[in-house]
């Protein structure tokens, strides 16, 4: 029996944002019939873009690869108490991280050691790199926070528009081959992931062309590892103390400038694989705006997850889908744009988050009553 006024376990993580996501598909429904189109057509051609082939399921498998690095980043500063917006910056400047030590000392592991010795230990160089570049980019405003007083919001954005100035700087004049028009580096091909069909090649099989890749894996291990992290260790124990209320996680003994800043820390290094993913396993060189929004994203993928892993894998594949079928959906339908499927993402976004609590005094009056 549940306290008066609290939802069963399933109602609360399972129903309300079934609601949630119904409501917010039938707002973005009426908005396709407001442009003149058919919303049945557009959600079946949606749904048949992304799940209708392998190709399909490959490229959603894809886009939430990025989205659940991107949404674990949000996640555990959302358990601190804290809103990371900086993940679009963090994601970014990690590039620096992945890129570099295959473009510095790639070439000359390779001169010594054999190819299949050599990419791995570049490669593994390479993770740690863009872990804690994006970290330290995640520490950074955490520690403002932390000993100044700075509020993490104010100071992250500021990052992210710090950040797009650096990368353009670094790209353009550091890595950027001399004679070179296009504002990007040279190839990495010394830390080079391959991606499913390249490997399926290998073997002989023969599968849809797609950047999926073996680091969807490494972000399901993210995701595990990020469950583990929060309810079965004491830093994650003192993670929610300090979100749940911070004066009281003081007086416990918990310190918590240094938890801020431990979290923030972690928080960026998770928007760092990103980069490690979409550097080294799709663009195989360091190039501009690589990051596309998945920074952004990945809030209401935290949002929509309800800031649990499980939630967040979830919610990464429902904004894959999102993106692969609104990439079918624009060719199949030239009136409905990319536009128009940041609109639905942004319904989305705000009836999951914002208006989350819309049906919830409802659904308690009623199991009151049934209880009663």
């Amino acid at each position: 029996m549940s306290a008066r006024g609290e939802l069963p376990t399933w109602v609360d993580i399972g129903l309300i944002p079934l609601l949630n996501l119904t409501i917010a598909f039938i707002v973005a429904g009426l908005v396709v019939v407001v442009i003149g189109e058919n919303p049945f057509r557009a959600l079946v051609i949606m749904l048949d873009g992304a799940l209708g082939s392998l190709k399909g399921w490959s490229y959603m498998f894809y886009y939430a690869t990025n989205f659940i690095f991107t949404g674990l980043c949000v996640a555990i500063a959302f358990h601190a108490g804290l809103f990371n917006i900086g993940g679009e910056g963090q994601a970014y400047v990690a590039g620096l991280g992945a890129a570099t030590p295959g473009l510095v000392i790639g070439g000359a592991l390779a001169s010594v050691l054999p190819g299949t010795v050599s990419t791995p230990i570049t490669l593994l160089i390479c993770l740690v790199c863009s872990f804690l570049v994006g970290g330290f980019w995640g520490w950074f405003p955490g520690y403002l926070q932390a000993k100044r007083g700075s509020h993490i919001v104010i100071t992250t954005i500021m990052l992210n528009y710090i950040t797009s100035s650096l990368m353009v700087y670094m790209i353009n004049m550091v890595f950027r081959p001399v004679g070179k028009m296009a504002v990007e580096s040279r190839g990495i091909d010394d830390a080079y992931i391959m991606n499913f069909r390249e490997m399926a090649r290998l073997i002989g099989v023969k599968i849809p062309a797609t950047p999926l890749g073996p680091v969807l894996f490494l972000a399901l291990f993210s995701a595990w590892a990020i469950w583990y992290l929060l309810w079965r260790t004491r830093l994650g124990y003192e993670i929610r103390a300090v979100g749940a209320n911070m004066e009281a996680s003081l007086y416990a003994g918990i310190k918590p400038a240094k938890i801020i800043m431990i979290t923030m820390a972690i928080s960026g290094g998770l928007a760092g694989l990103m980069a490690f993913h979409e550097i080294l396993g799709t663009q195989h060189r360091l190039v501009l705006e690589y990051v596309q929004g998945a920074g952004f994203v990945g809030i209401g993928v935290a949002l929509m997850g309800r800031s649990h892993p499980v939630g967040i894998v979830l919610a990464a594949l429902l904004f894959g889908l999102l993106y692969q079928g609104g990439t079918e959906l624009s060719f199949a339908i030239p009136t409905i744009s990319r536009d128009m499927v940041v609109v639905i993402q942004g319904l989305v976004i705000l009836f999951m988050g914002a208006l989350e609590q819309t049906f919830r005094p409802y659904l308690s009056a009623i199991f009151a009553k049934m209880e009663d």
